[in-house]
């Protein structure tokens, strides 16, 4: 830490403590070189992850965004709480990795529904058609068509 009176390069720490919102750590320390006394304050650098929407804006991550999607897409179905928390941890680990801090709605998306289409289908389809913002019909039926295609019959029918 550079001394705010000499300039002088080292220091030592006279006191440590809390500040009182506990957001900080107050340290007092002294000038090797002049002996004068300074304050400093050391806090948490949060960089907030970033996704980066489909019209070019970027907005910070929002777990509980993803959580409600999920929760929507899979009411009134047969899916575990605990299975949609797994679905949303995966896509925050995924978006830790990025080296860059953000990623694209695409890339989360298209996450989220791998996931989804192994847990239940009708969910699957009920999160892809918001996601993937059917205009009509024949957008429906062509992933329902792939989802037969791929799959046989289909998971989560009653």
């Amino acid at each position: 830490m550079k001394c705010p009176y000499c300039g002088f390069g080292q220091d030592r720490v006279v006191d440590s403590r809390e500040s009182k919102e506990a957001d900080s750590i107050r340290r007092r320390r002294e000038c090797e070189s002049c002996n004068r006394r300074f304050t400093t304050y050391e806090r948490i650098d949060e960089i907030p992850y970033m996704v980066v929407k489909k019209d070019g804006r970027r907005e910070r991550f929002d777990r509980q965004k993803i959580l409600n999607g999920l929760l929507r897409a899979c009411e009134k179905r047969p899916v575990p709480s605990s299975k949609l928390e797994a679905i949303v941890d995966a896509t925050e680990t995924y978006l830790i990795e990025a080296p860059e801090r953000e990623r694209t709605t695409s890339e989360l998306g298209e996450l989220i529904m791998h996931h989804l289409k192994g847990i239940d289908t009708v969910a699957y389809i009920r999160f892809a058609s918001v996601y993937r913002d059917f205009k009509d019909v024949r957008e429906f039926k062509e992933e329902l068509e792939g989802l037969l295609g791929s799959h046989g019959s289909v998971k989560g029918k009653k």
